[in-house]
């Protein structure tokens, strides 16, 4: 049950400015033209996770006829939150320590954060292009159940604008039921702009799902997978994951941090296998 409950959080979406009056849509087609040039430039990691971090309020803008509420606002603003918290973290290259490498090159490292506790990153290479990563992991992302054994349901609770995303989700039951089951809600946002794809998320509340009997309710949260093609290799993605997560109640840490790194692994495992199926077909 414990690596399941850690891939919940795997499949882990923002647009704000739709409530801004008196911009002229010539002026946002411009905007969006400038920062798609931009794009084209960064190369390292540092260049596109300050460019995302710097922009991010620019690349999601849409003119929209209806405003949001307060209540979406606060789940856009959630959002817009776990982005720039976790590319702040991915951002900072010093302190990461190698957990596990895999002889395919998988490779999961961690870091201890004072306000956030141990995170861990995956960074992996997957044999598919990247509009075909994304497509599975945003917009089929309630399939998850198919194709990933450990995790029981993902549903799509609420939809804001185009790139925010209230979700469920349950962990599928494990045999011996080691740690009692868990279920998060999450706010997810998505980027997407040139070459790179940014996915963040954090826990949050939701009306429609209050805490569920026979569930602990846990916490995830900045988490951010980064999709980008592998440099000279546009049918292959570079995937970058990082994870953080409490999962209340008492569980050793010890264990915890043990089975991190391997449910990172097993999930581009599972994702791979999903993807080669798909491809066959």
């Amino acid at each position: 049950m414990l690596p399941a409950t850690f891939k919940l959080c795997a499949a882990i979406s923002y647009q704000h400015l739709r409530n801004v009056t008196g911009l002229r849509r010539q002026a946002a087609v411009a905007i969006s033209q400038e920062l798609s040039k931009l794009s084209c430039h960064s190369t390292g990691p540092g260049a596109w996770i300050n460019q995302v971090r710097r922009r991010s309020s620019l690349l999601s803008s849409r003119l929209e006829e209806r405003p949001y509420s307060e209540v979406e606002m606060s789940y856009i603003k959630q959002g817009e939150e776990a982005l720039q918290k976790s590319l702040s973290i991915l951002g900072d290259q010093e302190g990461w320590k190698t957990e596990t490498v895999v002889d395919n090159g998988d490779k999961v490292l961690s870091k201890v954060l004072p306000d956030v506790g141990k995170v861990f990153r995956l960074e992996v290479v997957v044999d598919q292009p990247l509009d075909a990563v994304y497509s599975e992991l945003v917009d089929n992302m309630e399939q998850m159940g198919d194709w990933n054994p450990s995790v029981q349901e993902v549903k799509i609770l609420q939809k804001i604008g185009k790139d925010t995303l209230i979700t469920h989700e349950t962990a599928a039951a494990a045999p011996g039921n080691i740690v009692g089951p868990r279920d998060f809600v999450s706010v997810r946002c998505s980027r997407r702009r040139g070459s790179t794809c940014v996915l963040a998320g954090m826990s949050t509340t939701h009306g429609a799902m209050p805490e569920q009997q026979g569930f602990v309710r846990a916490e995830n949260g900045p988490t951010c997978m980064v999709l980008r093609p592998l440099p000279g290799s546009p049918s292959q993605t570079r995937l970058t994951w990082l994870l953080s997560i409490d999962l209340k109640g008492w569980l050793p840490k010890a264990v915890i941090n043990q089975v991190l790194s391997q449910t990172q692994v097993d999930f581009a495992r599972h994702l791979r296998q999903r993807m080669a199926r798909a491809v066959s077909c």
